[in-house]
């Protein structure tokens, strides 16, 4: 399976942006998709994931209450949508896939990415 990621670009502080990431083809080992993001200089950190059989979802501290991961299983896209944005928001995002349904925090859980897209905060 592949992943694409789109809907990355620069916005205000306080503005809004929704980000989606496009799977390939359905693959029944993905259990979960997960967000992670990475600003320069800085170590990749997952922001939110989704359980994909059972649409349970998980959110890291920096973005609680402000993100929303949601997944639209006929589409095979997954979409992150990003509210109240900060300039410490500002980072490479990227998608990824895991065979875990656990939906673990680290990056080492997931075994496939996407390229990314760069949302950038002012």
């Amino acid at each position: 399976v592949q992943l694409v990621e789109s809907g990355g670009g620069s916005v205000q502080a306080g503005g809004s942006l929704r980000l989606s990431c496009a799977a390939s083809s359905y693959t029944y080992n993905t259990k979960c998709m997960g967000w992670f993001r990475q600003a320069p200089g800085k170590e990749r950190e997952r922001v939110a994931a989704i359980y994909s059989r059972g649409g349970s979802t998980y959110y890291d501290e920096p973005v609680k209450d402000r993100f929303t991961i949601s997944q639209d299983n006929a589409k095979n896209t997954v979409y992150l949508q990003m509210n109240s944005l900060k300039p410490e928001d500002t980072a490479m995002y990227y998608c990824a896939a895991s065979r875990d349904a656990l939906c673990h925090t680290s990056r080492y859980n997931y075994n496939v990415w996407g390229q990314g897209t760069q949302v950038t905060v002012s």
